[in-house]
């Protein structure tokens, strides 16, 4: 069981910062996604020499659910290294937040994959509504305002050095 701070509590992303995180990285995966499904073409083009069937494409059923089983695998591999490697999804560099575990401390590999696992759960999103998300839960993690955390853990850190002999 970790140690709870209560710092990590004061200083949770309000529910409208993680609604813009959610709507953002979701833009951002389909960005990327559909991108690379594009240079797939281009390159699928350039070797066999002949284009892309798309009224195959569309009526082909393996084809269909192979798309959506690569984009599950890209969204949960966006979200487990970005979280994993940084700290934050793109959308959490824009708004400022971050995620850290309820001790304070950078989550780890453990809380990074039920995060992101998490995430699969039917509602997942809706669990929002309430105090604490359900991925936010059940990895012991928190999304918080990194500037205003900083700001009062290095106010904490400069009265515990009250006092203290400073050397030049």
């Amino acid at each position: 069981m970790r140690r709870y701070l209560q710092i990590v509590d004061r200083h949770k992303a309000s529910s409208w910062l993680r609604l813009a995180n959610y709507f953002l990285d979701r833009i951002f995966i389909q960005i990327i996604f559909y991108s690379v499904i594009f240079l797939f073409g281009i390159l699928y083009v350039l070797i066999v020499g002949e284009e892309i069937d798309s009224e195959r494409i569309e009526n082909d059923i393996a084809i269909n659910l192979s798309f959506a089983l690569v984009y599950l695998l890209f969204a949960f591999s966006y979200y487990y290294l970005t979280e994993r490697y940084y700290g934050r999804t793109i959308a959490k560099f824009i708004t400022g937040t971050k995620v850290i575990s309820i001790d304070g401390n950078e989550p780890t590999s453990k809380q990074i994959i039920a995060r992101t696992f998490s995430r699969a759960v039917p509602f997942n999103a809706l669990s929002f509504l309430g105090e604490t998300g359900w991925h936010d839960s059940w990895s012991e993690t928190r999304v918080i305002n990194l500037k205003n955390y900083e700001s009062e853990k290095q106010a904490k850190a400069d009265i515990n050095s009250l006092g203290e002999k400073e050397i030049a």
